[in-house]
């Protein structure tokens, strides 16, 4: 991913996962591995937000080659999580108040309308499907699990969104997602902001269930559009 051929890893900080996966996980699950963990430290603010981390460093904490580091740092830049530093890694992105202000603003023009329609097009019964989703999400809010939270609200919001049967809005709203849930400065939320985040889902569904249209328009708004990222 780095440009050239030579890496300075003196001037790249070397990061030990808490909790390292297997020493030589198989080669078709590597990257995928690779990808979550980073994904784990990052939104649990181990990665810290301005740092460089070097590739061959994070390889051999991992006990895998540079590729498939090389590739899971390529998706997270393509999803604004990271920054390639040439020769030397990349830098952890640091998401500002005003960009984290202009993503919940285009999350609230896209999923608030998509939801409404929703509302009015699908059977009461459909919105019992998510639950479990809504469940998790409390439930790793509860525990204070910011990486829980994180994976559960994504799996929430994409599976509402699926139920539109556009693929395109779904791919555009998940990654709009992902890209509030990186460190902005190192903040993070509490275990009771979470907890107020989480129970909008369940609040939601209780909405869309009794359908109860203008209900379910003010709480997609309020949740979708509050810039209260990163978890």
């Amino acid at each position: 991913m780095e440009q050239g051929t030579a890496e300075q890893e003196p001037v790249a900080r070397a990061w030990v996962p808490a909790q390292p996966g297997p020493a030589a996980p198989r080669r078709h699950s590597v990257r995928g591995q690779v990808l979550a963990a980073l994904r784990h430290a990052l939104v649990g603010g181990e990665l810290t937000p301005g740092e460089v981390y070097s590739a061959p460093a994070l390889a051999e904490r991992y006990g895998v080659s540079a590729t498939p580091v090389r590739e899971a740092m390529q998706q997270l830049a393509g999803e604004g999580a990271v920054e390639v530093v040439p020769n030397r890694g990349f830098r952890v992105a640091e998401c500002s108040s005003r960009e984290l202000a202009e993503l919940a603003e285009v999350r609230g023009m896209l999923e608030v309308p998509a939801i409404v329609r929703l509302a009015r097009a699908l059977a009461p019964e459909r919105w019992e499907e998510l639950r479990p989703l809504a469940a998790a999400g409390v439930a790793a809010a509860a525990r204070g699990d910011r990486v829980g939270y994180a994976e559960a609200d994504h799996a929430f919001h994409v599976a509402l969104m699926s139920l539109t049967g556009n693929r395109r809005l779904t791919e555009v709203a998940g990654d709009l997602l992902r890209r509030t849930q990186w460190p902005a400065g190192g903040s993070r939320l509490r275990t009771a902001e979470l907890l107020a985040d989480a129970s909008e889902h369940t609040a939601l569904l209780d909405a869309l269930v009794a359908q109860e249209y203008a209900v379910v328009e003010r709480i997609a708004r309020e949740h979708v559009s509050a810039a209260r990222h990163p978890h």
